[in-house]
């Protein structure tokens, strides 16, 4: 689980079967600090959310179970809109 930023949408001509409604993001990585980190992926979106918003992300297994129907072939999900960050200094989250 980490942090990302909506930077924009994917569209997709044909989506898996299953996948129909759901909104494709492009997401940025972002640190504890949010600031960017890696390259931009593109996530699911079961949470409604949109352009600018910080969001909190779930890969792999995770991101799969997050979707109303399980077992569908999803690697990224975003599952919740963050409000804010607090950090602690000294400690050392591993993301």
């Amino acid at each position: 689980m980490f942090l990302g930023r909506i930077v924009g949408c994917a569209w997709a001509t044909r989506k898996y079967h299953g996948l129909e409604g759901y909104k494709l993001l492009i997401v940025q990585p972002l640190n504890k600090y949010r600031q960017p980190v890696g390259r931009l992926r593109v996530a699911v979106d079961v949470v409604d959310a949109g352009e600018g918003d910080t969001v909190f992300l779930v890969r792999s297994r995770e991101a799969s179970l997050a979707m109303e129907r399980k077992g569908l072939p999803v690697d990224l999900a975003v599952v919740g809109i963050v409000e804010r960050v607090d950090v602690v200094e000294g400690l050392e989250l591993e993301l």
